[in-house]
């Protein structure tokens, strides 16, 4: 039999939708860029409404016992300090933040755990919606008895909109004055960066390249893509800024050469060196960036279990990535960089 929570869950329809708009004493907080969720203080608790799928939660009380099936949420937690919160993990392997140990493993974020999940006893399970595959793993868990939320921070476009996502775990663990605190910070730190760099001419700009050849196919952010927002941020020139796509771009070689074969720099490599990457497919040695060495990987903070803590504090802290694409433009030094690896 389900535990009791303090919480109250309502699956809601689009008369649902009008009428909790209309409750009294709410007060909704309004998002500065993410397009995913929406917070509102009600005189009974706080309201998070999850979109794609539509899913609405009153938090009355503090969420004490909640499993993630991202490395991203735990990043999440983490900056909150409310990593007591987590009780349960898929992958702990890929876990780069240190966790307290006694947390149960899921299993496989693909399918987690059914018996262990249940084991878990959660308050709710932080599911992930990458496609239909996924909206299945999330339906058999509820069928279970428990509640999973889906935390679609991937899906909004810009560095700072997924950042923001901070707001819906700090909801959730009772900490949305901490989760504010530290996205205004996130905030000011990325505007100030980039407004440092927003008076360089277009003729100064460094051209940058992204990705890597794979089975002929090499893809690139589009520039709906965070990634090209963190270029553009930069002051980067990159030729797909004004492309509409919301997927990666995939190229051939011959396209590949065309827009980047003279590119100044090119980040997040797939090897670990210059050799690396010649070995693993000759066509990366074509591009001047190669030539020149100013190549980089996002792997500064990686274990060798794979834990990459780019998709943790990254996701979290990208006036952190911002600086290190400014550092990379500019040449400096190896030390100022955060997740980012210059090859040799």
């Amino acid at each position: 039999m389900k535990r009791l929570l303090p919480i109250l869950l309502t699956l809601l329809c689009f008369v649902g939708c009008v009428k909790h708009s209309a409750e009294q004493g709410s007060v909704p907080v309004g998002n500065k860029y993410a397009t995913g969720f929406q917070i509102t203080e009600t005189d009974t608790g706080v309201v998070v409404e999850v979109f794609q799928p539509y899913q609405r939660l009153c938090v009355k009380e503090p969420l004490r016992r909640l499993g993630t099936m991202s490395t991203v949420q735990v990043g999440f937690l983490y900056a909150l300090d409310a990593m007591d919160h987590l009780a349960a993990v898929c992958n702990p392997e890929l876990i780069y933040t240190p966790v307290k140990g006694d947390e149960i493993d899921l299993g496989d974020s693909m399918k987690p755990s059914a018996e262990r999940t249940l084991q878990a006893g959660l308050d709710a399970l932080l599911a992930v919606n990458y496609g239909q595959y996924d909206n299945l793993e999330a339906a058999r868990i509820e069928k279970l008895g428990v509640f999973t939320m889906y935390i679609n921070e991937w899906q909004e476009g810009t560095p700072l909109a997924r950042a923001e996502w901070i707001r819906v775990f700090g909801a959730l663990t009772g900490k949305l004055p901490q989760a504010d605190s530290i996205f205004n910070a996130v905030e000011r730190k990325y505007i100030s960066l980039s407004a440092s760099v927003s008076e360089r001419s277009v003729s100064e700009a460094v051209s940058i390249m992204s990705g890597n050849n794979f089975r002929g196919t090499w893809y690139v952010p589009s520039g709906k893509n965070y990634l090209a927002y963190l270029f553009k941020d930069a002051g980067a020139d990159y030729p797909f800024y004004e492309d509409e796509r919301a997927t990666s771009i995939p190229l051939t070689i011959e396209e590949t050469l065309h827009y980047f074969h003279d590119a100044d720099v090119w980040v997040g490599a797939g090897g670990n060196s210059l050799s690396e990457l010649a070995q693993m497919d000759e066509k990366h040695t074509w591009f001047k960036a190669y030539k020149d060495g100013r190549v980089y990987n996002w792997r500064k903070q990686r274990l060798p279990s794979g834990a990459n803590n780019f998709w943790e504090r990254g996701v979290v802290h990208p006036e952190e990535m911002l600086e290190d694409v400014i550092h990379i433009l500019n040449n400096a030094p190896d030390s100022t960089l955060h997740f980012a690896t210059h090859l040799y």
